[in-house]
């Protein structure tokens, strides 16, 4: 069934009382803002939902949680009000700034407005430019997604679900075996 029919349907059950704005709005394929699942500190709401989509896009959902589930996009938006200086603060809005407006020139949208596969295709065309910059040294600060990047792995794994689901985590440390291959051990160590 196409979206089309399922409103026709959902308008006959309700005896047409769907209005002709909401019909319209879902045929062009609006949809609602993404929540935020905390109340940003530094960053405005527009700005934290752009940042919840990247930290999740870097590390998303699977069998254990993601970057918004444990709480990265709160993360990063304390470390910007309380870590970084104020040069620090200016260059990551700034960044977050130009990654939406080059959002908007690739694909006509903001960022948090498009479908999940063009986040994800725009973050990685991105990403993957700013890797080869780097490498080749073309570019010589650190862009702008590397920036997120390294925030939402450092969020993520000083995180309880990230030290405790995906690292190995024991609270209280036993006997000290060193040079102990991987595969022995299966994954890296959660510090603490």
């Amino acid at each position: 069934m196409n979206r089309r029919e399922a409103i026709e349907r959902t308008a006959l059950i309700l005896g047409y009382a769907i209005s002709a704005p909401a019909i319209m709005g879902i045929l062009n394929g609006c949809k609602a803002t993404p929540d935020l699942a905390f109340k940003p500190v530094f960053l405005t709401e527009e700005q934290a939902r752009l940042i919840s989509e990247l930290c999740e896009i870097i590390i998303p959902k699977t069998d254990t949680p993601g970057a918004k589930e444990a709480g990265v996009p709160a993360f990063i938006d304390t470390m910007l009000k309380d870590v970084y200086d104020q040069q620090g603060k200016d260059k990551f809005i700034a960044g977050l700034n130009s990654f939406n407006d080059e959002a908007k020139k690739a694909a006509g949208s903001d960022f948090v407005d498009l479908d999940p596969e063009k986040q994800v295709d725009f973050f990685k065309s991105v990403h993957d430019t700013a890797i080869a910059g780097v490498k080749s040294g073309e570019i010589k600060d650190r862009p702008f997604v590397l920036t997120v990047k390294e925030l939402t792995c450092l969020g993520f794994f000083t995180s309880e679900p990230g030290a405790t689901q995906v690292l190995q985590y024991e609270a209280v440390p036993g006997a000290y075996h060193g040079c102990v291959p991987l595969a022995a051990v299966g994954k890296t160590w959660a510090t603490s």
